[in-house]
C-alpha cells in the first residue's frame, strides 16, 4: 500500500512589489551575461561553490519527487585527458561522417569543431546522468527491481538549468557539451546501468584571452506570448 503524504507548513517569504522587482532585475541582469566557453583557464576553483551549485541543481522539481539525476565532479587530470579523447574520437567521427551539412552549417557561427582541449583545461567538468529508472531492494531477499522514474528527462533538462545559473551567478563560466553518442562517460566514470549520460559540463574561470562567438538572442517579443 502506498504510504499516506505528509504535509509541513510552507516556507514562503512574501516580498513588497519593490523587492519583488529589484531580485527580478538583478537577476535577469545577471544571467543575461551568461556566455557559453570553451577557453579556460586552468586556474583551481573552490570546491565548496560545485557542492553548492549541485546542492540548489538537487532542489529542483522532479517527476513524482524521484529526482533522477547523479552529478559526477571530475578534477582529476588523468580522468579528464581520457574523457577528452574518447569525446574527441566521437565529435571527430560526427563531424566528418554522422552530421548533415545542414546540421554543419549551422554549427558555423560557433566555430566549433571535433577538438575539445576545454575537457582538460577546465579545473572541473560535471557530468549530469540521467537515470532513466531506479532500482528498488528487497530487504528480505536481496532481490533488486525496476522503479518507474516519471519524466526524467524533463526533470534532469530543470536541475541542469538550476546548476547553470546556480555556476554563473558564483562567477564562474560553464559550457554544456553533449557528445554523440555519450555511452563511453558511462564506461569511463563506472556508472550503473540504469544511467545514462546527459550532459557534459567543463566549470572554472575563463581564460584570460577567451573569446565568444559574436550572436544574438532573440528579443523577448519573438518568443514570448500574452494572452
Amino acid at each position: 500500500m502506498p504510504s499516506e503524504p505528509v504535509f509541513e507548513p510552507l516556507n514562503f517569504e512574501r516580498l513588497s512589489e519593490a523587492e519583488q522587482l529589484r531580485r527580478s532585475n538583478e537577476f535577469a541582469d545577471r544571467l543575461l551575461t551568461r556566455r557559453s566557453v570553451r577557453h579556460f583557464s586552468r586556474e583551481p576553483i573552490p570546491a565548496e561553490i560545485i557542492e553548492n551549485a549541485i546542492r540548489v541543481a538537487g532542489a529542483a522539481p522532479s517527476g513524482a519527487n524521484q529526482q533522477p539525476w547523479t552529478f559526477v565532479v571530475i578534477s582529476d587530470p588523468a580522468l579528464k585527458r581520457e574523457i577528452r579523447i574518447a569525446a574527441e574520437a566521437e565529435e571527430k567521427e560526427s563531424y566528418e561522417r554522422r552530421m548533415s551539412q545542414e546540421w554543419l552549417d549551422a554549427l558555423a557561427p560557433l566555430g566549433t569543431d571535433w577538438r575539445k582541449p576545454h575537457i582538460e583545461d577546465a579545473p572541473c567538468v560535471i557530468v549530469v546522468f540521467r537515470q532513466a529508472y531506479g532500482i528498488r531492494i528487497d530487504k528480505e531477499t536481496g532481490e533488486e527491481a525496476r522503479v518507474l522514474h516519471y519524466y526524467s528527462e524533463e526533470s534532469v533538462g530543470i536541475a541542469v538549468g538550476f546548476l547553470l545559473a546556480a555556476l554563473h551567478i558564483s562567477g564562474l563560466a560553464t559550457l554544456t557539451h553533449t557528445p554523440s553518442p555519450m555511452k563511453f562517460l558511462s564506461e569511463i566514470l563506472d556508472r550503473p546501468a540504469n544511467e545514462r549520460a546527459f550532459v557534459l559540463i567543463p566549470v572554472g574561470y575563463p581564460a584570460a584571452d577567451a573569446e565568444a562567438p559574436a550572436i544574438t538572442k532573440k528579443p523577448l517579443a519573438e518568443f514570448m506570448i500574452r494572452r
